[in-house]
């Protein structure tokens, strides 16, 4: 896989007023409506003092406003879950684990999505050896089966994303913004690797359709929402053999994007 060379962020970061997790209670949005966005690292950085300017906070992990992500999601050997987003289908789920890097705790997650549009999202904390392997955790694999379609027995590792994030949040405490750069999927099933480059997610969670200064920053900078799902992405650049004929299509329109090949 080719190395990308990658902007870094923190000259920008230090204009942010700081927000603490505890202070970011509030803003969970656990039942919440998503819009994601696509820009290059090189167009994030006007973005971020547009945001600064405009009283966003950064959160603070354990010192710092990038926090580093692991995640790794679980599938049917068939990849149901996979399936179900390229065929469209309206009411959907994923199944991951995520260590927050930084400071070293762990979740098993469970997104769901229904026919409005509407993502919720439940987890509970494992320990971090389980990442990979969650099954034999009795708590684990019974909060498993009351939140999702599917069994711990019926799931494997399908995809592990590591990634930075910066989340920022507005100034009324009313929405939340992830920033994801330095995406790179490994696909433990066949060992093949890919990335998103110098690409950049930008993920806005609110609980309703409201009214955001960041979406006018967005329009500032001509960076247009996009539907676009990480795992999915992920699957398609590293299984050539799955049916993700869809996805192929919108993967050639990031590539435009952020001028950067990913095929």
């Amino acid at each position: 896989m080719l190395e990308t060379k990658h902007i870094s962020p923190v000259p920008e970061l230090r204009a942010f007023a700081p927000v603490t997790l505890e202070e970011m209670d509030s803003v969970k949005l656990m039942n919440r409506i998503d819009s994601k966005y696509l820009t290059d690292e090189a167009t994030l950085l006007p973005v971020l003092r547009d945001a600064a300017r405009a009283g966003y906070r950064a959160l603070v992990t354990e010192g710092s406003m990038i926090a580093a992500y692991d995640t790794m999601y679980f599938d049917t050997p068939a990849r149901n879950m996979f399936l179900d987003h390229h065929n469209r289908r309206l009411t959907r789920q994923k199944v991951r684990t995520r260590i927050y890097l930084n400071s070293g705790i762990s979740f098993l997650e469970i997104k769901r999505k229904n026919n409005h549009g509407r993502t919720k999202k439940k987890r509970i904390q494992i320990p971090q050896q389980e990442f990979k392997a969650f099954a034999a955790d009795l708590e684990a694999s019974e909060f498993l089966k009351a939140k999702s379609n599917y069994t711990a027995t019926e799931l494997t590792p399908s995809l592990e994303t590591i990634f930075k994030r910066i989340t920022l949040v507005n100034p009324a405490m009313t929405e939340r913004l992830t920033i994801d750069s330095c995406l790179c999927f490994n696909n433990p099933r066949n060992g093949s690797e890919s990335s998103l480059r110098n690409g950049v997610i930008i993920e806005l969670k609110q609980d309703g359709h409201a009214d955001s200064e960041m979406k006018r920053i967005f329009l500032k900078y001509r960076i247009k929402p996009i539907k676009v799902s990480k795992y999915c992405m992920g699957i398609t650049l590293t299984d050539k053999d799955i049916k993700s004929n869809r996805f192929k299509i919108k993967i050639r329109k990031i590539e435009k994007q952020i001028n950067n090949k990913l095929i």
